[in-house]
């Protein structure tokens, strides 16, 4: 019997609209992610005042975040593939409300780092699962792309947003204000979620490698880990990174090894020899690399060497992550004209310029001469995350999109945090080297000034009369030549990135073609006739 086209064409209409509530909720889901990772700072010094936490707890409570989500977004990947991403997704935002709740009202230091470490393992579990998800809905290769890249992008740029909220709860409320905002936020996420979203999952995925899944967690939180303490340290203090270091290495090569010999890993190691998906993995970690300190950089000169708030410093880089949301579709314009490797690179270019640009900024530019530079920054990023993105999701087939995407994910985790290590510790040696104090200055505060700029900053505002006034400026000039340096430098490995792109991802076609695999799911899905809700 032959079916009525107008029947179904009415049947798929509500589909294709829902594919945009889709995005939305995958983009709110992500962005509170971006938001929560970077709110926090702003926090600390009331919620030390209430909780009276040690500088280890200190720490822990800034860092266990990162260090547990970092290591489980690859098995959160995998898992989402073989359980379904939207039962995970939900499964995630349901916990990080709680948690963020347990957060909010935590009693001491050590209930806040249990909570925080549950607020990564959660995050864990969205981070992927968002993107594949966004990744499922759109059919259309420049829908998808667009959908992709501002999914992508604003998660990434959503850490720009933190100093914004985290000022706007500050002023009114106490220090849990900035967890309790995620409660209500998440709770329409969940409901909308188990709505709209529709349910994906690998329909043959295998046995779980279970001795896999502490190899890799173990790996890569003791990788990030050392990289992290020894930005924060300094890699001169190696017992506070090398043992974490050799624990990382040890199990990430026996991870490694391992994937090479099961018959079903957790992470399919051939993915690696795909062009499409290592050129674009390794342009986001490049990325990630120099963006994460620029952000840094851009932060610390509107409100140490400005003297602006939080809120302030967080509402005059808004501009970058918008013209990010408006330049996304432009991505599906430029793909079929340049070509993924030169849009990718074209990114990089403006990233870099950009980047550049920020060398001949002083202490007094007028903020209207930084819009343009703000502006050109958030085209680059979001050229780059929108082709790579689709890239890295389009090149595996859909059952693996969960996997692919935690890879990516990861990448960039590792990408910002050498980025900090790296080039923020350029940025502190080239302080020290300029920073001409006052004689006569005494050694305690010398030695306090020559921590950070802002450390710099705290101890001239300390010292009576004209020697403060006089260590406050030679603070701020250090940082300023630190700054200019340092963005040289971000900006020539982002040339260098560019160029990199131009190689990696040469072969890889503007349209890249559907998996054998996809085809025949989608066969057997019309031969199985028509999906259940997708509240089911």
């Amino acid at each position: 019997m032959t079916k009525n086209p107008t029947k179904q064409a009415a049947a798929a209409a509500p589909a294709d609209r829902r594919r945009w509530l889709v995005l939305v909720i995958c983009c709110v889901a992500s962005a509170l992610l971006g938001i929560d990772n970077s709110v926090l700072n702003y926090a600390l010094p009331s919620l030390s005042r209430q909780l009276d936490p040690s500088s280890t707890e200190m720490l822990w409570i800034v860092d266990v975040y990162g260090f547990v989500l970092g290591g489980l977004l690859i098995v959160a990947g995998n898992l989402g593939d073989r359980i379904g991403r939207k039962k995970l997704l939900l499964i995630g935002v349901a916990g990080f409300g709680a948690t963020s709740a347990l957060c909010a009202y935590a009693p001491g230091p050590g209930t806040l780092i249990a909570a925080r470490a549950l607020l990564g393992l959660f995050g864990a579990t969205i981070m992927p699962s968002t993107l594949s998800l966004v990744r499922a809905a759109f059919d259309d290769p420049k829908e998808r792309t667009t959908a992709v890249g501002l999914s992508g992008g604003i998660g990434a740029a959503s850490f720009a947003l933190g100093p914004v909220v985290g000022g706007l709860l500050l002023d009114h409320f106490w220090w849990g204000s900035v967890f309790l905002i995620n409660v209500p936020l998440m709770a329409v996420v969940l409901v909308a979620g188990f709505l709209v979203l529709p349910e994906r999952r690998n329909p043959n995925p295998g046995r779980l490698d279970w001795v896999s899944v502490p190899l890799s967690a173990a790996g890569m939180f003791g990788v990030i880990y050392a990289i992290k303490t020894a930005a924060r340290d300094g890699l001169h203090d190696t017992t506070a990174w090398w043992p974490a270091a050799a624990l990382g290495v040890v199990a990430l090569l026996a991870f490694w090894r391992r994937q090479t010999t099961v018959e079903q890993p957790l992470l399919d190691l051939r993915l690696f020899r795909n062009t499409a998906f290592s050129g674009a993995v390794g342009s986001n970690a490049v990325t990630m690399f120099t963006a994460t300190t620029l952000s840094l950089g851009c932060s610390l000169y509107f409100q140490v060497v400005r003297g602006w708030s939080p809120l302030t410093a967080g509402l005059a880089l808004l501009p970058g992550p918008l013209s990010a949301a408006f330049a996304a579709p432009l991505c599906s314009v430029l793909i079929p004209k340049l070509g993924r490797a030169r849009t990718v690179a074209l990114g990089l270019v403006l990233l870099s310029a950009s980047t550049a640009a920020f060398a001949l900024v002083t202490a007094d530019t007028a903020y209207w001469k930084l819009l343009p530079v703000l502006v050109v920054n958030g085209c680059g990023i979001i050229f780059i995350f929108s082709v790579t993105t689709d890239t890295i999701l389009t090149s595996v087939p859909r059952g693996r999109t969960g996997t692919a995407a935690a890879v990516s994910e990861t990448a960039m985790e590792l990408g910002g945090a050498l980025g900090i290590a790296v080039l923020g510790s350029v940025l502190n040696v080239v302080y020290r080297n300029n920073l001409a104090l006052p004689t006569g200055l005494p050694a305690g505060s010398a030695s306090a000034a020559k921590e950070s700029v802002t450390a710099g900053v705290e101890t001239g505002g300390r010292l009576p009369g004209a020697t403060g006034h006089t260590v406050v400026d030679a603070a701020r000039s250090a940082y300023m030549t630190s700054m200019h340096s340092t963005m040289l430098v971000a900006a020539a490995i982002m040339l260098l990135g560019a160029l990199a792109a131009l190689v990696t991802l040469r072969k890889v076609p503007a349209e890249l073609p559907q998996h054998q695999e996809d085809l025949d799911e989608a066969a057997q899905e019309r031969a199985a006739g028509p999906l259940p809700s997708p509240s089911a």
